[in-house]
């Protein structure tokens, strides 16, 4: 049984506790009744196209707060609806949705095509995401309420930053971070991440990190320098302080530490990686992982004042803040580009990049267990996926100053610093290397390949994958694209797989296709524009997608089963038929029952046992004694196997019926198979005519005289090479300068002489003229030569052509 509010009482309660003190003479308006309706039935998710912003940014509409309210931004209307949903109601396949739907309208209207729409943690304000602005909800602090509708307070956010039109700088990837209300994580176009904290500025960010992966003055490609994704760390030692940066050629960079001013974090985890520090950090015997650990424990305390207080004492604390501080002469390292590990050296380079295609176009960070995967999808289809094979710890440039805003009080406002990527040389990683010889180093964790998975999508310049993880089951990643949904899970993972006790063999992931957009009878595919994943406290699992007609499809996934592998077929030693065989018939009916009934051990007889009658005593005991053992081995065998044929009878007929309806499909596939086998026999027979045609044609081209004609001699081709030397360069440049000749006599005539008297006009005239007449004679002259050469040439080139094909004639 499931308790709560209503859809009324639950929107009167979040009211902020305002009751509605109406007059006798004034009546309330009544309200729509609520109706609880399947999802996929909603009214908001009609057959109504939309085709607002059209952009090539993966479109995703829909958002879940991870309780029991689901939101939709409605592109047509600019507005929010809050629809309240049921989890496993009333079947547990099914989802039931309140109608109608609560309008959250924006108090200033939204200038832009909204793509993408995301919830802090807590649900109190939404992200409203698009390429051409930005810009954030709060759905609690509404301020009035009209017609079923909540207007509710909206603000803009980095409008001076990224949609400026004289500096305009796209933003790449937009995120919550996990550990705060209020703060968001932005990438952007020009290499630089910033956080901006919306309870303080909106358009000035608090952190700028401006990301630095090649060194100054040395050569690299442009897909090496322009980011693409980035992710936020998971609940994981030094993870929940990192940022994952992800670039176009595919290299993967880290930054840690990255902590938000204000931001909560658990004491335990807190208190784990500091203990960790001092135990393989302070204690180690070289010197640089010394002054590594000493840097990191330094920020700690001052980041989080209670470790130093508290850490002695084992303090009881549950939560602590993150205060705001930096390292006044250091900056934070940008960790990269992260390599593979190797169990042997010798490895090929190729191993390291793989099969993969195109650029990269997205990153997913999922920690599971003490794993911590990263997945990066490329345009070409696939999906790269890896482990990290060590920890990460946190790593800064020290004599790398950063830029630090202060208020009147010396409290840090803000903080700017330049992110360089140190390279710690060009050593092998080995897997089984020491932990004593990699920690507190300041070497990037490496990566260890788990697969390569290769989607089989159709060659896209613009292909956009995004992926997300299934909330029940880590090791499931779905995969949205043009063509649909996959489902990807995961077999094997390294530190999981150790942490049980058993030397596993790394198993390839199972992929899935959830959903497919691509029509029967089209290739065209139609993307989504929203997907959701639901999940509930008895372990059920939803996925939902929304259509660009704004059709809700939803689907139960399976989760008690998924990680279950087949071990019957193992690798190397096939199953033979007569274990199969016995398998099958071990399901059917005991090998007890099919051995038959025990056999019988007759009692000692007498020696006199011939002359006992049956009516005696002596004998009527003897009879009595072999009909009890009779009874205790052939009628209870025969109870058994009456039993047994009657427990068995569904299973049989059930067996039965599968092989029935397997023989109907295949003498189905049968028939289907006879009447196309005439249409792949006229195709061969037209094929066959067709072959035939192209080598009679093939015959006639070789007997051609042109095949045969004998190559010209060395003369012939010296001349002939002149020729086109002279039709291809040098007749060009007597165009031109007959061309320019020409211009220059235009020129000439036509310019004005009013400088000079009428005395002096008519005598320069005369003797211009004089001038003029004597060099449009030399042009004249230069003109005829040059009309005549040209008159030769092509005689001469007729000639040689003529003479080709006379030639020609006579072969």
């Amino acid at each position: 049984m499931r308790f709560g509010f209503s859809e009324t009482e639950s929107e009167r309660i979040s009211d902020g506790g305002r009751l509605s003190l109406t007059s006798p003479l004034s009546i309330p308006s009544p309200k729509a009744e609520i109706q609880w309706v399947p999802l996929q039935n909603h009214p908001l998710f009609s057959s109504t196209a939309d085709t607002a912003g059209d952009s090539r940014m993966p479109r995703n509409l829909m958002v879940w707060d991870g309780a029991s309210r689901l939101y939709f931004w409605d592109s047509n209307k600019k507005c929010l609806h809050r629809i309240s949903i049921r989890l496993g109601e009333p079947d547990p396949a099914s989802i039931l949705a309140a109608s109608p739907s609560k309008v959250l309208q924006t108090d200033a209207p939204v200038s832009f095509n909204v793509d993408k729409i995301l919830v802090n943690r807590n649900g109190s304000a939404f992200l409203l995401a698009g390429l051409e602005g930005l810009c954030v909800m709060y759905l609690y602090g509404r301020s009035s309420v009209e017609e079923n509708t909540i207007i509710c307070r909206t603000v803009s956010i980095g409008s001076e930053i990224y949609f400026n039109r004289n500096n305009y700088i796209r933003t790449l990837q937009i995120s919550w971070h996990p550990c705060s209300d209020t703060h968001l994580g932005i990438l952007s176009s020009d290499s630089v991440f910033r956080i901006f904290d919306l309870s303080s500025a909106l358009e000035r960010p608090e952190q700028e990190y401006y990301l630095q992966p090649v060194e100054p003055g040395s050569s690299c490609k442009a897909a090496s320098i322009c980011p693409v994704d980035f992710a936020f760390g998971g609940d994981h030692l030094w993870d929940r302080f990192s940022v994952f940066i992800l670039f176009s050629d595919g290299s993967i960079y880290i930054l840690c530490p990255i902590v938000p001013f204000g931001s909560v974090h658990k004491w335990e985890s807190v208190l784990e990686i500091y203990n960790d520090a001092h135990t393989f950090g302070m204690n180690s015997s070289n010197l640089k992982a010394v002054n590594n650990s000493n840097l990191a424990i330094s920020w700690l305390e001052a980041t989080f004042p209670e470790l130093a207080r508290q850490a002695g004492e084992g303090g009881n604390l549950f939560a602590i803040k993150a205060q705001p501080y930096v390292l006044f002469d250091a900056s934070v390292s940008l960790q990269g580009p992260l390599r593979n590990v190797y169990h042997r050296l010798g490895e090929d380079s190729e191993v390291q990049r793989g099969v993969c295609e195109g650029r990269a176009v997205s990153f997913l960070y999922n920690l599971v267990s003490k794993d911590s995967i990263l997945v990066t999808a490329w345009s070409g289809g696939q999906l790269q996926i890896d482990a990290l094979a060590d920890e990460i710890q946190p790593v800064w440039k020290v004599g790398s100053a950063p830029r630090v805003c202060v208020d009147s009080y010396d409290h840090i406002l803000g903080v700017a610093m330049i992110c360089e990527s140190v390279t710690p040389g060009s050593s092998v990683l080995k897997f089984d290397q020491p932990q004593n010889h990699t920690a507190w180093l300041g070497h990037p964790p490496p990566l260890l390949r788990l697969a390569i998975v290769d989607l089989a999508l159709p060659k896209k310049n613009d292909l956009l994958i995004s992926m997300i993880v299934d909330p029940i089951v880590g090791e499931r990643i779905y995969c949205l694209h043009d063509e649909g949904i996959d489902s990807i899970v995961l077999h094997f993972l390294p530190f999981t797989s150790q942490a049980s006790g058993k030397e596993e063999p790394m198993k390839t992931p199972s992929v899935h296709a959830v959903l497919s957009t691509c029509s029967g009878k089209s290739s065209r595919s139609s993307p989504l524009h929203g997907f959701l994943t639901f999940s509930d406290s008895f372990g059920s699992s939803w996925v939902m997608g929304l259509t660009a007609s704004r059709e809700c499809i939803l689907l139960q996934m399976e989760t008690w089963n998924l990680l279950l592998t087949h071990t019957t077929e193992k690798e190397g030693s096939p199953v033979r038929f007569e274990e199969l065989k016995e398998m099958d018939t071990h399901t059917i009916i005991s090998k007890e029952l099919l051995a038959g009934p025990k056999a019988v051990i007759l009692p000692p007889s007498a020696p006199n046992l011939r002359s006992v009658t049956a009516d005696s005593i002596e004998g009527r005991a003897t009879l009595h004694q072999y009909f009890k053992l009779f009874h205790e081995n052939y009628v209870e065998y025969a109870h058994k196997v009456y039993f047994e044929l009657q427990h068995h009878a569904p299973h049989l007929k059930k067996i039965i019926d599968n092989q029935h309806s397997r023989l109907r499909k295949a003498q189905q596939k049968l028939l289907e198979v006879e009447k196309k086998q005439e249409k792949v026999e006229s195709r061969i027979e037209r094929a066959v005519q067709l072959h035939n045609s192209l080598e009679e044609r093939l015959h006639n081209l070789k007997s051609l005289s042109v095949l045969h004609k004998k190559p010209l001699s060395k003369a012939e081709q010296d001349f002939k090479s002149e020729l086109d030397r002279f039709a291809g360069v040098e007749m060009d440049a007597l165009h031109s300068s007959i061309e320019a000749l020409n211009a220059r006599l235009r020129r000439h005539v036509h310019s004005p002489q009013t400088n000079f008297s009428n005395q002096q006009k008519q005598k320069s005239g005369r003797m211009a003229s004089r001038v003029q007449e004597d060099e449009v004679s030399q042009l004249k002259s230069s003109l005829a030569k040059l009309s005549l050469l040209n008159s030769e040439n092509t005689q001469k080139v007729k000639l040689v052509e003529s003479a080709l094909k006379n030639r020609d004639i006579s072969d």
